[in-house]
């Protein structure tokens, strides 16, 4: 994503006539999830199971790598074959981070986690589409696996020069701007995107655990020993990796939130106790009012609430304590609140790629609405009571809005409702295809015959959720403001969760 740094945390043997009907239904799915349909479903609530499906499948048009032979978004092909040859490694795979051509390693660590969290918490209501989320989890996970593990004692943190990319507007499959590595290791320590990539791998093992254990074993042993480095060797990695990622993926937070992160999900994973001993010896203790790739803080207190309410542990009471501290500063009627609304009630955190916060603090209210259910859990806002519904109810206004209650009327989520945006900030979108354009396009031509055009992105890219209105829920649905245009891994991760809470309420 472009200039991130100022929307950075300010603080997805039968018989022949049995397979034709197996074809006939697979071909009915795909012609729905890439067409437009009926989006009201029963009691006049969104079709939550359509747009889960769509929030899903747009991680297949953000991945990197040779796509395999059951790739449905087909105007995307194969790219970065060569990605870590540069250090003499297999970078191959991955997510592009949103509408560029760069894989970075830190929001691709959160979108990991955040997807495999989904899956944890709240796959058990999405029904088919579950292994539809595994997958998209386990690409991701491959990735991170290899960045990993491949040199001893390195984490490979990124792959492309973002300035050079960033200057030419071209399809991922035709790119010819460097492709950098960049790296942490002890002489050159990353603690947060570290800490991240600990978390990412160790949720990944849990969410896949079940499909695949030997793999799971593989991912939470790498965990492991990249919350290692993260813990022996402190430091931000923006200050050592050059390739001005600070102008990107900066932790404007520090690394506390992701040695704190890493720690809660290995914890989880693990049952190691050692783990809980470090977390709680951290002191990490701002108030905070908003959950990103950047800042930690908040989801890892409502994961470690999950052990006061669900487990009955008083050990982590000041965890919970302080996630209903952040429930406090989100609720609109709080008194200590702290988040601006639009007028048409829209959490507002920043002008920059605002929908990512809304997400992910939805994602937060139904996960710890769902803890304090199990637990019959309830508490106040100096005065102001909350209670599961409460906190449901504001999710599920958060999400309507996205999905088109809203006073454009319009559906910030690609290819869902009957009007959404048509110019997405999105290289491969707004380019044609290698297949409908098998020629080159160059790094500026794809400026002048593409990006400054005013028609329609010739690729729709279903399930890609904008960045969002501004303050005043004004969208101008223009391809120039990647503020507001720009789709992000890390905004779908969330809402993939919310999506299939949603839909296993409110059922067709």
């Amino acid at each position: 994503m472009q200039e991130l740094q100022q929307q950075a945390s300010m603080t997805m043997p039968s018989s022949p006539s049995s397979q034709a009907a197996l074809v006939l239904t697979a071909a009915v799915v795909v012609v729905s999830l890439l067409s437009g349909s009926s989006h009201v479903a029963a009691a006049g609530h969104h079709d939550y199971a359509d747009a889960l499906a769509k929030a899903i499948l747009y991680f297949q048009g953000q991945r990197s790598g040779r796509l395999p032979p059951d790739q449905t978004v087909t105007w995307r092909s194969h790219s970065g074959l060569s990605d870590g040859a540069a250090a003499n490694v297999d970078l191959t795979g991955g997510y592009y981070d949103g509408g560029d051509n760069v894989k970075f390693g830190f929001p691709m660590a959160f979108t990991t986690t955040m997807l495999a969290w989904s899956v944890l918490e709240h796959g058990g209501r999405m029904k088919a589409r579950v292994g539809d989320a595994r997958a998209a989890v386990r690409w991701a996970a491959d990735y991170l696996l290899k960045a990993a593990t491949q040199t001893p004692g390195t984490l490979y943190v990124g792959v492309g020069d973002a300035d050079a990319d960033h200057h030419c507007w071209e399809r991922p499959e035709d790119m010819d701007t460097p492709r950098t590595v960049y790296a942490v290791s002890a002489s050159a320590p990353g603690s947060d995107v570290a800490g991240e990539t600990a978390a990412a791998l160790a949720a990944a093992s849990m969410a896949l655990k079940g499909t695949d254990r030997a793999y799971a074993g593989r991912l939470l042993a790498a965990a492991r020993d990249v919350m290692e480095l993260a813990v022996r060797h402190q430091g931000k990695y923006s200050d050592v990796v050059g390739g001005d990622v600070g102008a990107y993926y900066a932790s404007y937070s520090g690394y506390k939130d992701e040695l704190l992160w890493g720690s809660a999900w290995l914890l989880w994973a693990t049952k190691n106790e050692s783990y809980f001993d470090y977390l709680n010896s951290l002191g990490a203790n701002d108030g905070v009012d908003m959950f990103s790739w950047d800042n930690k803080l908040a989801g890892a207190r409502v994961l470690l609430s999950r052990r006061a309410l669900v487990n009955r542990d008083g050990r982590f009471e000041p965890f919970r304590q302080q996630a209903e501290d952040f429930i406090c500063r989100i609720l609109p009627s709080s008194p200590s609140s702290t988040t601006q609304y639009t007028p048409g009630g829209l959490m507002h955190k920043s002008g920059y790629a605002n929908l990512q916060y809304v997400t992910s603090a939805s994602f937060l209210l139904l996960t710890y609405a769902k803890y304090m259910a199990v637990s019959g859990r309830s508490f106040s806002c100096q005065g102001l009571a909350v209670n599961p519904k409460s906190l449901r109810a504001l999710a599920k206004k958060q999400v309507d809005y996205i999905l088109g209650d809203n006073p454009q009327g319009m559906s910030y989520m690609v290819n869902y409702g009957a009007r959404w945006p048509q110019r997405i900030h999105h290289r491969a979108s707004s380019l044609p295809s290698v297949a409908s354009h098998p020629a080159r396009i160059g790094c500026q031509e794809g400026f002048q015959s593409y990006y400054y055009a005013g028609g329609a992105n010739p690729n729709v890219h279903t399930g890609a959720v904008v960045g969002g209105p501004d303050e005043r829920d004004a969208f101008p649905d223009d391809r120039a403001d990647f503020s507001r245009s720009e789709p992000t891994t890390y905004t779908n991760a969330p809402l993939v969760g919310c999506l299939a809470y949603l839909a296993g309420t409110y059922r067709s």
